[in-house]
């Protein structure tokens, strides 16, 4: 099974982008997250024509998520979750469904803005609400996969600068504690299973020739269950849709597990 996320900036803009990556790399299944639409306007039948089903919660402008399933696999979406009590419902940044036996949590973590302001405290009591939640999740379904956009680079070797960045949000020790109290559940970063060097990057800024010149961050992550951790057989982190006309300022990142 081919897993994969991708922070697409835009459903509506980037649909051509997603469909042809779709065809290129066959993966069975698909988290999005930033999709900016409300759920009428979700393109389904885009998605059918290119051989996938959807499950979505999606607002107008802003957030958005969806999962993605091929159907020729005959892989079905079951315990479909879109809100979660004790966050924000209007936020459309959480969505979990079991697909093929797997559970998958697709997450689009709060950006914070900047270190103390108001919205970086409500990202750090947001992960708290998740974390408990994925608690939750783990006794129900070990066989769990966690992804998406987490707005959090795990560790220096994750930063083009860490000296620039220092511990500005994004890269702040309270963010990051907050992430390993997540992935100390028993979550682990699938790409860290088989590349320990710094450099490789999943989001570079527009400005700047940020791509060109690889001043990027790896904040895009597909974390899995100590079930599934023995089954993983490859994590990639696929950098040619960034360098697509208008692409989104993510990149997809993938991993292959052998169930």
């Amino acid at each position: 099974m081919k897993i994969a996320s991708w922070n697409v900036n835009s459903l509506k803009v980037r649909i051509p982008h997603l469909t042809q990556w779709l065809a290129d790399a066959h993966p069975d299944v698909v988290a999005l997250q930033e999709t900016k639409l409300e759920d009428a306007k979700f393109p389904v039948d885009e998605l059918a024509a290119a051989g996938y089903q959807a499950v979505y919660a999606g607002q107008k402008t802003y957030n958005g998520v969806a999962i993605l399933a091929r159907n020729d696999t005959g892989l079905a979406f079951e315990d479909v979750i879109t809100d979660i009590p004790g966050l924000d419902v209007p936020q459309r940044r959480i969505l979990a469904a079991t697909v093929g036996g797997v559970r998958v949590i697709d997450l689009y973590v709060v950006n914070g803005k900047a270190v103390g302001d108001e919205k970086y405290i409500y990202k750090l009591h947001w992960l708290e609400r998740v974390q408990a939640f994925l608690a939750q999740q783990l006794q129900s379904y070990p066989k769990l996969v966690v992804l998406g956009d987490f707005n959090i680079a795990p560790d220096d070797r994750d930063v083009y600068d860490p000296v620039a960045w220092g511990e500005d949000v994004l890269c702040s020790p309270p963010e990051r504690a907050a992430l390993k109290a997540i992935t100390d559940l028993g979550l682990h970063d699938s790409f860290r299973l088989f590349e320990q060097e710094g450099g490789h990057f999943s989001w570079w800024d527009y400005r700047q020739g940020a791509f060109r010149r690889n001043m990027g961050l790896r904040i895009d992550l597909i974390l899995l269950g100590d079930v599934l951790k023995s089954s993983a057989r490859a994590a990639t982190i696929e950098r040619e849709p960034r360098r697509w006309e208008r692409p989104s300022d993510h990149t997809p990142v993938t991993v292959d597990l052998d169930i």
